[in-house]
């Protein structure tokens, strides 16, 4: 039986990965000459190399057409990416657009799809939501003059349990039943790495009355969404963590066809405006049908340009082979730990279904920990109070690399 634990067996499986060339397509960064050991994708993805050419592009056409360039190339860029968006999300033509940053387009969404009555006022969250997600939250209910302190129920794990269960969060949703305004989650929880179930949340959302949506930033191109299908009214997702696309990328919403002729209150921009009349300068607001008519400003275009880069290499890999070499990947990493170093508590789910790229890892004097793998050129990050998440991504991370961590985390002296 081979040794999985060895250098020689990490770099029979780097042989055999069917995903090995496109981390070439990455720059991969080094500490003093030295290269580091990167998995903090959840965080921040590396640079694809058609980045930088991309951007020149653009900077040559305002170089050369000034204010020409916005009907020339500019006031359709966002249609150059969206389509491609459609796989990774799930997604059907005009239910895709790209704008502003994910917290702010969470709360043009909630403008939407939180609607408060006397009888349905509650939003429902995961108690470890991410802290921006709870503050966009609590500040809409205290917009529409509900206090969140009777207004948001937040999802808590069992007793001694790190995770939620879908049972429990389908019994919360019936128990509130016809109070439930909005059930908005993240579709894979920052802290424990967990994928929620969100075809079964979305249906009993459905069921109860209730406008459902999803914070996909950890999930959109990590984990398999079919928000279509699933009946998802409304989503959101950053797209510089899995997708690559440079710190501050503009963000993407998700609205489902189902309301592609909205009628309802939302907060309008030009940018949202048919195009037929966009440039009559008439003051009637005459929204753009699908997820476009949410959209504020013009296109950030030099904030855009690196998501076609990223989209490139998503195109020419596939959700499917993604998953598939990440499940790998990430499955190697917890067969070492749990062979090597048994102390660790691993508390992101062990199926495949209800996980990504991501570990969350509790080690005894876990921020000692951390500083030392920081010191050995590592790249992870620690989530108070207690995790290191490590995320090895299969566009660029390799088995050997997860040796060599595996190796470091062996040779500390106290865990």
């Amino acid at each position: 039986m081979k040794n999985l634990f060895s250098v020689e067996f990490a770099s029979e499986l780097d042989d055999k990965n069917p995903l090995k060339s496109f981390r070439d397509k990455f720059y991969y960064p080094e500490h003093n000459l030295s290269p580091i050991l990167y998995f903090s994708g959840n965080s921040l993805g590396l640079q694809p190399k058609t980045v930088q050419s991309l951007l020149l592009e653009q900077s040559q056409i305002w170089a050369k057409n000034g204010a020409k360039g916005y009907f020339s190339d500019w006031v359709n860029f966002h249609k150059q990416l969206t389509a491609d968006f459609l796989p990774i999300v799930g997604a059907k033509d005009g239910e895709i657009m790209l704008m502003n940053a994910l917290t702010v387009n969470l709360h043009l969404l909630l403008i939407s799809f939180y609607q408060p009555t006397n009888q349905r006022h509650k939003i429902i969250i995961e108690e470890d939501a991410f802290p921006s997600d709870q503050y966009a939250i609590a500040s809409q209910l205290k917009l529409h003059g509900y206090d969140p302190k009777t207004s948001l129920i937040k999802l808590k794990p069992q007793p001694h349990e790190k995770c939620l269960k879908t049972d429990d969060i389908i019994n919360t949703i019936e128990a509130h039943g016809e109070s439930v305004a909005t059930v908005m989650l993240g579709g894979v929880n920052y802290y424990t790495g967990q994928k929620y179930n969100m075809r079964e949340i979305a249906r009993i959302s459905n069921e109860v009355g209730a406008y459902v949506g999803f914070d996909l930033a950890h999930a959109a191109g990590n984990v398999e969404l079919n928000l279509h299908g699933w009946n998802v009214d409304f989503a959101a997702w950053c797209n510089y963590k899995y997708l690559n696309s440079g710190p501050g990328a503009p963000s993407g919403i998700f609205i489902h066809n189902k309301h592609s002729e909205w009628n309802g209150p939302r907060l309008a921009g030009w940018w949202g405006n048919s195009m037929d009349s966009r440039f009559s300068m008439d003051s009637k607001f005459d929204p753009i049908k699908g997820a476009e008519g949410w959209s504020i400003s013009n296109s950030s275009i030099f904030s855009m340009a690196p998501i076609k880069a990223s989209l490139d290499i998503y195109n020419q890999i596939g959700m499917d082979n993604f998953i598939i070499g990440s499940r790998e990947l990430t499955g190697y990493l917890e067969e070492l730990i749990h062979l090597i170093l048994p102390e660790i508590e691993i508390i992101t789910p062990k199926s495949p279904e209800e996980r990504g790229c991501q570990l969350s890892m509790i080690i005894q004097n876990g921020k000692e920990v951390q500083k030392y793998l920081e010191f050995n050129n590592v790249v992870c990050d620690w989530r108070e109070p207690d995790v290191i998440r490590i995320a090895p991504n299969p566009l660029y991370n390799t088995y050997s690399e997860i040796y060599q961590l595996v190796s470091l985390l062996k040779n500390y002296d106290n865990l």
